[in-house]
């Protein structure tokens, strides 16, 4: 069941109660590509309605249908949905959005993933809908303040320690500046310059951010943010299985310290296309693939390693340096081609 994976922007709207089905139809109307379950007690023919589906019981219902949303509303007690769906919490990253209504549509209560997981944002939409009162008990947002976990995923960085995340929106509560360390700006002109100092992360600060693709010795209290600044393109013969490209890849990232995490596409060349281990690859890792053609590849002119191989088979100076060139929206090459004898790669960094 956790197997399954998470339809964007998809709502459960649960109900057990007579008043709990006539809220949830309202709810199920506003908001659109949403679903409504019903308890088969007080389910009537008018379930076989689109979008609304029976069940027989409420726990195990909701274990098999968790994971397959990005948020729930459960219209009943906070008592009866934390006793459900403890188990089945792993992390704030991942965890659905969850938010509980009272069975007169009084409140609608923000209760897991507040800010990653959209629950803060879907309170206040459901008690709009339901002219009720939204509960964000979230200290940051009370406070009207600025949450770092909400800033990184506007800018779409990874969070990779968010075990910290709580450090770093402590220190905004008790005024604290924290460490800052974003040489490219990712997240620095989202947050108020005086909640942060440029000091070295890696230095003796109490809280401190570390927003880079490279990997480095930090302290184990550091919140550590990758952006997706890194583009890999990749050549390889025919053949070459996912696994091989994989352990090459992951090769040159600890060679070079840079994380998988700031990768934001491969690249290749377009000859490619149905090259089932750059495939495999790609749904593995979750990242997409650009593919060019000949004369995009090139009119790249900063390659550093053309291959007269390549030239002679494939009509082109350079595979993997051009891909990464051009998937980093003609950005800067720093990683010229590696190769073994199957695969080769190179690593471009966006402007």
């Amino acid at each position: 069941m956790l197997k399954n994976k998470i339809i964007p922007d998809s709502i459960a709207i649960w109900s057990i109660t007579p008043n709990g089905k006539i809220l949830g139809k309202k709810i199920l109307l506003a908001i659109k590509g949403s679903s409504l379950f019903v308890s088969a007690k007080i389910g009537g023919k008018d379930t076989c309605e689109e979008n609304t589906i029976t069940f027989e019981k409420l726990s195990a219902e909701i274990h098999y249908q968790f994971n397959k949303f990005s948020g729930h509303v459960f219209i009943f007690s906070t008592g009866i949905a934390i006793r459900i769906i403890a188990p089945l919490l792993k992390s704030k990253i991942i965890d659905p959005a969850v938010v509980v209504v009272d069975d007169n549509g009084t409140h609608a209560i923000s209760l897991i993933s507040g800010h990653l997981g959209g629950a803060n944002r879907l309170a206040k939409k459901i008690a709009g809908i339901i002219s009720g009162t939204p509960v964000i008990t979230t200290a940051t947002d009370t406070n009207k303040l600025p949450a770092i976990d909400l800033i990184a995923k506007k800018r779409k960085v990874f969070i990779e320690t968010p075990q910290n995340i709580k450090h770093i929106n402590m220190a905004f509560l008790m005024g604290e500046p924290v460490s800052l360390f974003d040489p490219f700006g990712f997240i620095k002109n989202d947050l108020p310059k005086h909640f942060w100092t440029s000091e070295n992360p890696r230095k003796s600060s109490t809280k401190k951010i570390f927003c880079s693709f490279k990997i480095k010795d930090v302290s184990r209290e550091t919140l550590i943010l990758r952006p997706p600044v890194l583009s890999i393109g990749i050549g390889c013969n025919r053949g070459t299985s996912c696994e091989e490209i994989k352990q090459f890849l992951l090769m040159v990232l600890k060679k070079e310290s840079l994380s998988i995490k700031s990768i934001c596409q491969f690249a290749t060349a377009d000859i490619k296309k149905d090259e089932t281990g750059l495939l495999a690859l790609s749904e593995e890792l979750k990242i997409g693939i650009l593919f060019y053609d000949n004369k995009n590849l090139n009119s790249v002119k900063t390659i550093k390693t053309p291959s007269k191989m390549v030239e002679k088979h494939l009509g082109v100076k350079s595979v993997c340096e051009a891909a990464a060139i051009l998937a980093a929206d003609n950005g800067k090459l720093i990683v010229p081609k590696k190769k073994n004898k199957d695969v080769t790669l190179a690593v471009a960094i966006k402007k």
